[in-house]
């Protein structure tokens, strides 16, 4: 039997072989995407639609025409079944000769190809680090990761790792069950590539929680004699709070700075105060959030760095700390990624990013850290787990004070508030249009009734009644929400909204309405219509599914999800509105959720609504916070007039 050449890599076989009993030199090299297609020819699948399928006639020259295909996937076979016959079981061989014999060519059923191919492994060419995608992958796969710059293995490999568990949502129709495949099959290729997959890529779910996250990540200090010598320092190990473990010598058990009164929490060491002075905000997920990372970035810094445990920490130790908030360690600075990835970092890396890796927290970051750090050490000082508060011996950061403390300039303009409506009422009609009925109902709530994004995606539908100070002429609606502060307080809503509000509800097959019986619906004002394949978010609106239109305990867009939605489709806006000149195009561009309800207190200033009715809606603690949209609108009348001026000025007659 002559040598064949078959493809490789970009589509020609390597060219070592092997020899059977009759000494004939027989290639391998065969890749998991011609054994696929063999299958497939063997089922009697069309040589051009095999060709179509699982090659790319640009780089497979046999995937060409019908009549080349056909003859690989012969050549294919004839080669398999010889290694079958030198390496298969006696019956197989018997078999695979008798219809030989029979037919002049090996018949293969799907029983005997799966014989033919476990017997024939020797053909199967192992995966290299240098291998071109289309060799392994199937052409519109191949194609999608090569629009993301990926055209071998090993650069595959080094994007699932940099990327983590997520990697495949920037790439276009590569779902996250397409993704577990190709993950799956790196997997078992790692000893043949010689690169690994690193551990949370397509980490196995139990629950919503990936098992990764169960696993106890111990800090240990990172020497400084390495440093010293020059040497380059290696990545740290680092761990988010959940999931800390500190060696005993830094856990504080025996703390310098440990109280000898008897004290108020049950706390062992470090750890276990920290966890009890969070437990005090776990109603309150906004401030828990800050105040663990504020905490777990100082324990990290007081282990690893300064190898010290938290209540042997001095104030010359406090003071190194407020000077690593202005530089932090490159090490302590990465992407953001899931707490449960092993590439999370204390610090996230953000645009102000220097080249070398570092970020730069702003002063009003250091400040709110530092402040922070005092008030715990004051509180663990009151309960008695430490003898002293060694930050009240430091200063603040030096903060200049911001002549303005909000940064309104991102409200829109009355025109383009106008133009924005007007484009969401003509997307909205279409029947199929639910996403963009459901962005304006959250759009016209945050710039109508000047919500904040989490008042928004927390208000319920049994919070909003029609107000007793309406009249059939002008009928007011008030909608009562829980704000900055945990305080209570009503805001109008108008018409437009509410019919956003009912079309919305249609959407989600809900009454909005009450019933004939007076029952009051219940839910989220906004929530989503269509919910993401994840385990989390089953979880998260599970609890709501198969509920009646009255009662329902479905969950709602969260604060940054209202907020993703709301960018999302305002930047196909952006992109698709043909009536934006481009200074509309720019600040639209900009507009994040927050930006509507700056632009209700700037639209309604302008009107000359009264400053301390605008107050109230907003829910600002002090009328001073309101004045700044009246300074803005008088900023604005200011701007427009020296404009006339100009205008009047240089239309004069000389």
């Amino acid at each position: 039997m002559a040598e064949r050449r078959a493809s490789s890599g970009k589509g020609t076989l390597s060219g070592n072989t092997v020899t059977d009993v009759a000494d004939v030199a027989i290639p391998r090299g065969f890749t998991t995407k011609d054994f696929t297609a063999l299958r497939a020819y063997v089922q009697r699948i069309a040589p051009a639609i095999i060709a179509r399928t699982y090659y790319d006639p640009d780089e497979d020259p046999h995937a060409a025409t019908p009549a080349a295909m056909e003859r690989y996937l012969t050549g294919m076979r004839d080669t398999l079944v010889q290694l079958a016959l030198a390496h298969g079981s006696t019956a197989l061989a018997e078999h695979l000769r008798a219809s030989i014999k029979q037919h002049g060519q090996p018949k293969l059923t799907a029983v005997t190809f799966r014989m033919v191919t476990e017997a024939a492994q020797l053909a199967a060419a192992a995966p290299h680090a240098d291998h071109a995608i289309g060799a392994w992958l199937r052409p519109r796969v191949a194609r999608r990761l090569k629009g993301e710059g990926i055209t071998t293995l090993g650069e595959l490999v080094a994007f699932c790792n940099r990327r983590g568990p997520s990697w495949w949502r920037s790439i276009p129709r590569i779902g996250r069950g397409r993704a577990r495949a190709i993950v799956s099959w790196l997997r078992k290729q790692q000893a043949a590539l010689q690169l690994t997959v690193d551990l949370d890529v397509d980490s196995a779910e139990h629950d919503g929680v990936p098992l990764v996250a169960d696993e106890l990540v111990e800090v240990v200090p990172d020497f400084a004699s390495e440093r010293r010598e020059g040497k380059q320092p290696g990545r740290l190990t680092l761990g988010p709070l959940e999931r800390l473990a500190v060696p005993h010598a830094l856990s504080g058990a025996k703390g310098e700075n440990r109280s000898t009164a008897f004290c108020y929490i049950q706390a062992n060491h470090d750890l276990d105060a920290v966890r009890a002075y969070l437990n005090r905000f776990r109603d309150q997920p906004k401030t828990l959030r800050a105040y663990t990372k504020v905490l777990e970035r100082f324990l990290l810094w007081a282990v690893v760095l300064r190898g010290k445990a938290l209540s042997d920490l001095r104030v010359d130790d406090c003071e190194a700390y407020k000077d690593f908030l202005k530089d932090p360690d490159p090490r302590f600075v990465g992407e953001r990624f899931a707490r449960h990835s092993p590439r999370w970092r204390p610090f996230a890396s953000s645009s102000s990013a220097t080249a070398d890796g570092k970020a730069s927290l702003s002063a009003d970051s250091q400040r709110y850290a530092v402040r922070a750090l005092r008030t715990a050490f004051a509180w663990w000082v009151d309960v008695r787990y430490l003898a002293g508060n060694p930050w009240k011996a430091v200063n603040d950061p030096v903060v200049v004070k911001r002549a303005s403390p909000m940064k309104i300039e991102r409200a829109l303009p009355a025109a383009l508030w106008r133009k924005l409506r007007v484009e969401l009422d003509a997307r909205s009609a279409d029947q199929g249009a639910v996403q963009w009925r459901a962005v304006r109902a959250a759009i016209l709530l945050l710039g109508d009734s000047g919500l904040r994004r989490e008042e928004a995606a927390n208000a319920r539908c049994d919070s909003l009644k029609s107000s007793i100070y309406g009249t059939l002429d002008r009928p007011v609606w008030e909608l009562t929400v829980v704000g900055k502060g945990q305080r209570e307080r009503t805001v109008p809503v108008s018409a437009a909204t509410l019919d956003a509000l009912r079309a919305h509800w249609a959407d989600r097959r809900k009454l909005f309405d009450a019933d004939i019986e007076g029952d009051v619906p219940r839910g989220p004002l906004i929530a989503p219509i269509f919910i993401p394949w994840t385990e989390a978010s089953k979880q998260r609106h599970r609890a709501g599914q198969g509920l009646g239109p009255i009662q329902s305990n479905e969950a709602g867009y969260t604060a940054d999800g209202l907020n993703r939605l709301i960018c999302r489709m305002l930047n196909e806006l952006v992109e698709t509105m043909d009536t934006l000149d481009p200074e509309d195009r720019m600040r639209l561009g900009q507009v994040n959720a927050h930006a509507f309800r700056h632009t209700f207190g700037t639209q309604s200033v302008a009107d000359e609504v009264p400053v301390d009715v605008v107050q109230k809606v907003l829910g600002h603690a002090s009328l001073q916070t309101t004045t700044i949209y009246v300074q803005a609108e008088k900023k604005r009348m200011l701007e427009e007039i020296a404009g006339y001026y100009q205008r009047k000025t240089k239309g004069a007659a000389p």
